[in-house]
């Protein structure tokens, strides 16, 4: 179930749950900078199938970088 979370709670579920970065902005931006290790699958694209790369028993930290 999506929710808000720090930064703690990120590093949190990167150390002890093996989470998964999904980057959502367009691959443009992905390959200008991302965070190391994230995956990138542009918010529009992200659909069943493309969701489906994600390992399931692993827990999923989507963001996206905006300036605002």
């Amino acid at each position: 179930m999506p929710r808000g979370i720090d930064r703690d709670e990120v590093q949190r579920l990167l150390a002890e749950e093996a989470a998964q970065l999904l980057e959502v902005l367009p691959q443009a931006e992905f390959e200008d900078e991302h965070l190391p290790g994230a995956i990138n699958i542009p918010l529009k694209q992200l659909d069943r199938e493309r969701a489906g790369q994600l390992e399931r028993a692993r827990p999923v930290v989507a963001y996206c970088y905006d300036y605002q």
